[in-house]
């Protein structure tokens, strides 16, 4: 899996724009959980963005309201924002 740390002194990135990084580290939440300072153990799966987006994909339209994914970086990932993002072409198939 790829890690991106933040660049020092505020350089620009090496990535063109809307360069998605798939293999990069996620975790899978459900939404209401609550937050606070365990939040990170209580973590529904963990693996590949990719992978995760694919599996909020299949899940049941009426379930996927209740997830989320947390990707590398601290950045979330809603059900609207992950069904665009499964629609991607370059969306790894495994």
């Amino acid at each position: 899996m790829s890690h991106h740390p933040s660049t020092f002194a505020a350089e620009p990135a090496d990535d063109a724009p809307g360069v998605i990084h798939w293999d990069d580290s996620a975790t899978l939440h459900r939404r209401e959980d609550g937050g606070g300072l365990l939040h990170g153990f209580k973590s529904i799966r963990k693996g590949t963005f990719g992978e995760l987006v694919r599996y909020v994909a299949a899940v049941p339209e009426a379930e996927r309201a209740h997830y989320m994914i947390e990707k590398a970086g601290d950045r979330q990932y809603l059900p609207h924002e992950i069904m665009k993002l499964a629609k991607r072409a370059d969306l790894p198939l495994t």
